[in-house]
């Protein structure tokens, strides 16, 4: 019987902060695994949360929610796929 293919999970989130705690806030980020920081501008911190299941993404949220200087915390977009739908057309280079 084939193995079910491992599901891909990535969600967009805004994360507002106060203004004086941006810089220390995008670092704890950096440090996160499976996020990605897009764009910081004016204390909101424009982020990428990637995993395998959409529990990971949302408990990953949560520990954003409850760092010092975080105002709030909100998922703007997620998504899900069979990773082998990724195949090798995973290039984002524009080859």
């Amino acid at each position: 019987m084939p193995e079910k293919p491992q599901r891909y999970h990535v969600s967009s989130a805004v994360v507002v902060t106060r203004p004086d705690a941006a810089d220390s806030v995008a670092a704890a980020l950096l440090a996160m695994e499976g996020v990605e920081i897009f764009a910081v501008q004016d204390g909101k911190i424009v982020v990428v949360i990637e995993g395998r299941t959409s529990g990971q993404l949302g408990a990953v949220l949560s520990e954003i929610s409850g760092l010092p200087g975080v105002f709030a915390a909100n998922m703007v977009f997620e998504h899900a796929e069979d990773e082998e739908a990724f195949g090798d057309e995973r290039r984002t280079d524009a080859a």
